[in-house]
């Protein structure tokens, strides 16, 4: 794997007596990446909000159908991954270089244990590049900076924020986060986005009490949004069939769909 930056210091930001989102995250859909601070915290979650299972794997798999039309039905080669996570199976460059071996795919995080994990587990095909950037969602300009290093910003590009811009708690700056980046890559690029909401016709009110839990007793804080202010990321760009749903239900197979509290939808730049 290609990384065109080695942070000082990374281990020293590690603090396993709190939990974090990606640990929890992790443990949500079964991984082995967490502590027990994580496993707790996590577990408190879905005791107040059962379904919270069942988002972090619909927002797994929307990943995965994501990727898979882009690369597949659409020919994208290369993917900016902004929050990536912890590794787990199917990882957007496992996903798009099987289906193109030469996808090149640039992975963004910042949390410290995502960065330990990257180095050993998003590894690419030789005919492909995979990098990762230790870099916070709120710098988009360093994030692109450093993305240009890997990714050809003349051709298309699908910029991933699954479940990160949720992390910017004020939505007018989740707002310039978008469009500043969106504006740095060229027409034909798309922008793929989930987002937790708190409306009712997705059963979002559960969220509001889980969430306060969360932002007491775990790190980062995070915030849920209506439809209407999700929809907003999109503006300028043209929202792709079957639009902004619950991210269970985005191209699922017939049979397969659930409904969650999270939006999703993949839009292209005109």
């Amino acid at each position: 794997m290609s990384d065109g930056h080695t942070p000082s210091g990374g281990s020293a930001r590690l603090n396993t007596g709190v939990a974090h989102n990606a640990r929890v995250w992790n443990f949500w859909i079964g991984g082995k990446d967490n502590y027990e601070v994580d496993q707790q915290v996590g577990e408190h979650v879905a005791g107040m909000f059962p379904i919270i299972r069942d988002i972090a794997r619909a927002d797994r798999d929307f990943l995965g159908r994501a990727v898979s039309f882009l690369a597949g039905e659409r020919g994208v080669r290369q993917f900016l991954d902004i929050g990536t996570g912890l590794p787990t199976a199917d990882n957007t460059h496992e996903i798009a270089q099987r289906l193109a071996p030469d996808s090149r795919i640039v992975y963004v995080d910042n949390d410290p244990i995502v960065l330990v994990h990257a180095r050993t587990l998003l590894t690419g095909t030789h005919d492909g590049v995979t990098a990762y950037i230790d870099a916070d969602v709120h710098e988009p300009d360093a994030i692109l900076e450093r993305a240009g290093q890997t990714l050809d910003f003349t051709q298309p590009v699908a910029v991933m924020m699954l479940g990160i811009l949720n992390f910017v708690l004020d939505v007018g700056k989740a707002r310039d986060i978008v469009r500043r980046v969106m504006a740095a890559v060229p027409s034909g690029s798309f922008l793929v986005l989930t987002h937790p909401t708190f409306d009712d016709e997705l059963g979002g009110a559960g969220q509001i009490p889980a969430m306060k839990f969360w932002n007491e007793n775990a790190t980062p804080p995070i915030t849920a949004r209506s439809g209407a202010d999700i929809a907003a990321f999109f503006e300028g760009l043209e929202v792709l069939e079957p639009g902004m749903v619950s991210c269970g239900q985005w191209r699922a197979e017939p049979g397969s769909s659930v409904l969650v509290p999270q939006y999703g939808a993949v839009a292209v730049k005109p």
